[in-house]
């Protein structure tokens, strides 16, 4: 997928003069995970801007480049990393539009490699998800595979808006194909396995973990469906209310926090708008509110495995049958 993130960047770069990279390590070194690899050589240190370490300048600095006729993208070498500019964030990239009476616009990428990886520590497996949902005049975006990688992260650079785009540090290597060219709509869902019995929203690596517990389900008779999310803000709600429609039963996965997470934001709006289309309670599998532990076991414990998913399938779809049973 790194490749993929890489050709999206060079792509936009060549099309476009105004776009610009900067963030700790992005030039020479090519970037923590290659994203940038070698692409100082074909246009230049400024362009691919070496920062120091210090969050909260570099992204002030892509911030005011943005307001002033640049496409910067920032990268954070840990998303963790960016709580130390979570003002610059918050208080300038999400509100200068508005506070300026739309005299600016701010057309910022603020992207890097995020989620629990393995074995690397609290500080370096943070889901900052939860952090910035309620940041007004911010979008979330999650890709998850090497084709939306491309095509999201290219309708990123384009777009006006600022863009907080998250990478899972355990799907860099990742395989598959892309489109040359391609953009692909940074507000909606995938339909990851059509299906009948329920509704599995995901994102990010949880795609994958979903997927997973999905093979074990078909060989006893289940048939879940699984959107990926893709925008954590806004959600696609025309592509979730249209699964849960169909299936009735819903269960949120994510990496995230339980408390204050993307799931209890997703789960509020399902309750409030399509209560009356279901027939069991959401059911959220979400991480340990806990720090994420070093211990590999201990780590896996904190986070939600593909044995969970089938057991809550099991658990709602489950019920279902026994109604029909009876």
């Amino acid at each position: 997928m790194w490749e993929a993130l890489r050709e999206a960047v060079d792509e936009e770069m060549e099309r476009d003069p105004t776009v610009c990279l900067f963030g700790e390590d992005v030039g020479h070194y090519g970037g923590s995970y290659k994203v940038s690899y070698d692409l100082y050589k074909k246009y230049g240190d400024m362009r691919l801007l070496d920062t120091p370490i210090c969050e909260n300048a570099f992204m002030g600095m892509g911030i005011g480049a943005a307001m002033t006729g640049l496409r910067p993208i920032v990268e954070g070498m840990n998303m963790g990393f960016l709580l130390l500019a979570y003002n610059q964030i918050s208080n300038n990239a999400g509100m200068l539009h508005y506070t300026s009476g739309g005299q600016y616009k701010v057309p910022l990428v603020i992207r890097g490699p995020g989620g629990v990886g393995r074995q690397l520590g609290a500080e370096h497996s943070q889901r900052l998800e939860s952090y910035f949902q309620s940041i007004p005049g911010v979008q979330l975006v999650a890709c998850s595979t090497v084709a939306n990688a491309k095509a999201l992260l290219k309708s990123a650079i384009r777009s006006d808006n600022p863009i907080i785009f998250f990478e899972h540090v355990l799907l860099y290597n990742i395989k598959g194909d892309t489109q040359e060219g391609h953009c692909q709509s940074l507000e909606r869902a995938e339909i990851a396995r059509p299906g009948s019995d329920v509704t599995i929203l995901c994102y990010s690596r949880m795609r994958y973990v979903v997927l997973q517990a999905c093979q074990q389900l078909e060989k006893e008779g289940y048939n879940p469906e699984v959107v990926d999310l893709i925008s954590l803000k806004p959600f696609d709600m025309e592509t979730i209310a249209k699964s849960v429609r169909k299936t009735r039963h819903v269960i949120i996965v994510e990496e995230c926090m339980r408390t204050g997470g993307i799931g209890a934001s997703l789960s509020a709006i399902i309750n409030e708008t399509l209560f009356d289309d279901l027939d069991h309670q959401v059911v959220r599998l979400s991480s340990q509110d806990v720090p994420t532990a070093y211990a590999y076991e201990l780590e896996a414990a904190t986070i939600v495995q593909p044995e969970q998913v089938v057991d809550a399938v099991k658990r709602v779809a489950g019920s279902a049958r026994q109604l029909v049973a009876a």
